[in-house]
């Protein structure tokens, strides 16, 4: 009997142009793209939902739709600035910036339990700059805590094979840090803080066994603190079943639902949300999240997951291709803190979680949230541009579209700006 053989198909060309998704994935400036991209869409989508979330709150405290948005549009065109400068800043600059950051932190932390603190919906973590602006030094904390450990890390890399190099003194520096958040009872941030140690560690290559009592100490933690506050007992039990108090600490969960139940796939429409009417508390910060479930649908939420997912990706990225410790460490503790941040927001605006009371990054209004933040997304970009052939793969691009207006308005831009040649392997 005669074995008969079958031929496949030509494969299809592949068009000029569209390169496949693993070719482009692995180019040099994708971590670059990808981080700018999801950060850009997120800080604008903030925008769009702090204006519709905040209309009715904004015209009963000032007689203006637009005065929470006008805040939040501020602090994002003062945020570009920022996000800019830290994505040229070298590394060398930042590190010898890292002790300045961490001791201004405290300092700022500290101040809070002065007369200069003030106290919002039960937690002493802000000071009052004056006006209607206030300061979350806590906020600043986790860029503090994320770059300060990198550094001193990265110094110590020869001896981090012992346990007391490894520990000391990042442990106990975090647990000032969190000690002063807690004085404030700011116990979300707190969780956030431990995240970014957990990530300094881990990238470090500590051992399991050792992540196995930090997590016992740190659970011990949070029931301690959420058994010795009425506030934090309440919202446990509202998280555990929020109907048995539905006009009292169960209230803001059973609204959160009403409103991503009532949104289907597609949602109400941008601006039609009911719950923004006085329902649903804290609907521009905290719990924006219900916001968009309600106007945008399910649609609408799985891209914000999209988009976090997108810098999980990218920030990873830049970790795991660098051989430089300092920027592993910092860019893992970035990616671990805005990721943790989300993942506890999202988890308590969908009942999963218990009300943490933290912002969405780059989403909800505040300015002492979007400003760190935006600083620590362009220290993420400032390590992209430094990855291999990132560099020349940028020169490659030519002036940017504002290079090129600039010169075009002092009469100084060529006929034809020549580009330079790629090396090999180096694609934009």
């Amino acid at each position: 009997m005669s074995a008969t053989t079958t031929t496949r198909p030509p494969a299809p060309p592949r068009e000029e142009g569209r390169p496949p998704l693993r070719e482009l994935l692995e180019r040099p400036l994708t971590s670059y793209y990808v981080v700018l991209g999801a950060t850009v869409m997120l800080c604008a989508l903030g925008l769009v939902m702090v204006l519709s979330a905040s209309i009715v709150t904004s015209y009963e405290e000032s007689g203006s739709s637009f005065t929470i948005f006008s805040r939040q549009l501020m602090w994002v065109v003062a945020g570009a600035p920022l996000l800019w400068a830290a994505s040229r800043l070298p590394v060398v600059v930042l590190r010898r910036l890292t002790y300045l950051l961490l001791l201004g932190t405290l300092v700022l932390l500290a101040l809070t339990q002065t007369p200069l603190g003030v106290s919002v919906n039960g937690n002493r973590n802000w000071i009052d700059v004056g006006g209607p602006f206030r300061l979350q030094p806590s906020e600043l904390a986790k860029l503090a805590l994320a770059v300060w450990g990198a550094d001193l890390l990265a110094r110590k890399h020869r001896l981090l094979v012992q346990w007391k190099h490894l520990l000391v003194p990042l442990v106990p520096v975090s647990v000032l840090v969190l000690g002063l958040v807690l004085l404030g009872r700011d116990l979300g941030t707190s969780l956030v803080l431990m995240a970014i140690t957990g990530a300094l560690l881990f990238f470090a290559g500590a051992p399991m066994r050792l992540f196995g009592l930090l997590g016992g100490a740190a659970l011990a933690l949070v029931v301690a603190l959420t058994v010795s506050s009425d506030n934090r007992r309440a919202r446990l039990l509202s998280f555990a079943d929020p109907s048995a108090d539905p006009l009292g600490a169960g209230w803001q969960l059973l609204h959160s639902k009403y409103a991503l139940g009532s949104g289907g796939w597609f949602g109400l429409g941008l601006g039609a949300s009911r719950e923004k009417w006085n329902w649903l508390p804290e609907q521009q910060t905290d719990f924006i999240f219900a916001v968009i479930g309600e106007e945008l649908g399910l649609v609408g939420t799985v891209v914000v997951l999209a988009l976090f997912a997108a810098l999980a990706y990218g920030g990873l990225r830049i970790a795991l291709r660098t051989d430089d410790l300092f920027v592993r460490l910092c860019a893992a503790a970035i990616t671990s803190w805005i990721l943790v941040q989300a993942m506890v927001n999202v988890g308590a605006v969908l009942g999963v979680l218990p009300i943490a009371g933290i912002p969405l990054p780059l989403v909800s209004y505040g300015g002492s949230a979007l400003l760190p933040t935006m600083v620590a997304l362009g220290i993420l970009l400032s390590f992209a541009r430094q990855e291999r052939g990132a560099a020349e793969a940028l020169a490659a691009r030519g002036p940017s579209p504002l290079r090129r207006a600039a010169w075009a308005v002092r009469g100084a831009l060529p006929a034809r700006l020549p580009r330079p040649r790629l090396r090999r392997g180096a694609r934009a």
